[in-house]
């Protein structure tokens, strides 16, 4: 393959995965890595180094869009970003000490169990109303969005914050190991655990994986582990992708994005655990 020919390809599959991931608030990472690992051949972890470049990407493209529309919780996101800030740091200085199949491994297991996740209904507590809003209550993070495709404004309320919190810092983690901006992770904990509506769970996720992905890049970047050659491409694709995604999560039913994120998960799940077990 000729270096254009590499270039272009990486630039059109960051361009679909950049549309993707700002759709279902996972970055991008979840298709640019398995693509630049299984299908050209890249060393997962210089995929992984371009992958949290697509990440900050993703997160700039996005993030405006998102904010103006009111589908991103400023007040949840700045919470939160302090597990999941100080979870990249902690995973991006493992990441060097874990061999390469076990992070093909790691990563197919935590998005299968994201998606089981994801499928699961949401349990009904009543007493949460009143035992688990009180931080949620007192930091004002309730909120409000106007839904294009129900044409009508949604209220809505949040749960249990420090519970999102401590996976925050788990999924920072994540983002620190495999580059992929722990959406994976905090789509789930957002939906089901602080009980954000689907559209608010993606957009706050969008703005947070860009803060997430950066503390972790500089570490990747300080050993040698960003390529220029293939993360130029990744950003530019994932870049001009994000940006058309972000246009059209308000058009698009919540069901429906429900649905193409278990399937995103659970396609490049089985993808990963074969390649990681396999070695």
């Amino acid at each position: 393959m000729t270096p254009l020919l590499f270039v272009l390809i990486v630039f059109a599959v960051s361009l679909v995965a950049g549309m993707i991931g700002s759709l279902l608030g996972l970055g991008g990472g979840i298709i640019v890595v398995p693509v630049l690992t299984l299908v050209l051949g890249v060393d997962i972890k210089l995929a992984i180094g371009a992958s949290l470049v697509s990440v900050i990407a993703t997160s700039s493209g996005a993030a405006v869009a998102y904010v103006r529309e009111k589908l991103t919780n400023l007040r949840v996101a700045m919470f939160l970003e302090i597990g999941t800030t100080a979870g990249a740091m902690t995973g991006a200085f493992v990441a060097a000490l874990i061999a390469g199949r076990w992070l093909f491994v790691l990563f197919g297991t935590l998005l299968a169990y994201s998606a089981v996740m994801m499928l699961r209904p949401r349990p009904v507590h009543l007493s949460e109303v009143h035992d688990k809003r009180r931080l949620a209550r007192a930091l004002r993070m309730d909120g409000s969005y106007y839904d294009a495709a129900q044409g009508r404004q949604v209220d809505y309320e949040v749960h249990r914050p420090l519970l999102g919190l401590i996976a925050m810092y788990g999924a920072g983690i994540v983002s620190g190991l495999l580059g992929v901006g722990s959406g994976v992770l905090k789509v789930p904990a957002m939906d089901l655990g602080m009980r954000l509506p689907i559209k608010v769970s993606t957009g706050t996720s969008n703005f947070m994986i860009g803060v997430t992905g950066a503390a972790s890049a500089g570490v990747y970047f300080s050993r040698g582990g960003i390529d220029p050659f293939i993360a130029g491409p990744v950003a530019a694709g994932v870049l001009v992708g994000a940006v058309t995604g972000s246009k059209m999560l308000g058009r698009i039913e919540n069901r429906t994005i429900r649905r193409m994120f278990v399937a995103a998960l659970l396609i490049v799940s089985v993808q990963m655990l074969v390649k990681g077990i396999r070695g």
